[in-house]
């Protein structure tokens, strides 16, 4: 009996995240909170949606971005981004290349115990989503 509660507690633990696929809303807009280690600039908005289509796409501060995407469980891959060419103040150019940078290096993803969509670089902190509201 204390080896099956052990089991159960143990699988509840390390279920603690979730990585189901329904719970990545796809064709829903996503706000990013973090890239990593360092919180948005104030009043920036960088924004995803991933297409049930296999097309990832959004806002990344001063311009659009896309990308194809692959997803198997919990691991996910952008393909090569695309982004349209735009120029912003030096601060928002530094913010989108970090952001746009950082989508390419992702592995894998999950949600976390606050509803923040996390998605993992191989090693370093995760970009952190927000489901956009509507």
């Amino acid at each position: 009996m204390k080896a099956l509660l052990l089991t159960l507690l143990a699988t509840a633990l390390l279920t603690g995240c979730a990585t189901d696929t329904d719970a990545l809303k796809r064709d829903h807009g996503y706000v990013l909170e973090w890239i990593g280690e360092r919180p948005l600039i104030d009043n920036s908005h960088l924004t995803m949606t991933l297409g049930k289509d296999g097309r990832a796409y959004g806002n990344a501060g001063c311009n659009h971005w896309f990308a194809s995407y692959q997803l198997d469980g919990d691991a996910i891959h952008f393909g090569p981004v695309g982004s349209t060419r735009k120029m912003c103040a030096p601060a928002l150019m530094e913010q989108e290349h970090r952001f746009l940078e950082a989508i390419g290096k992702v592995e894998h993803w999950d949600v976390s115990e606050v509803e923040q969509l996390q998605l993992w670089p191989a090693q370093g902190l995760p970009l952190r989503f927000w489901p956009e509201e509507g």
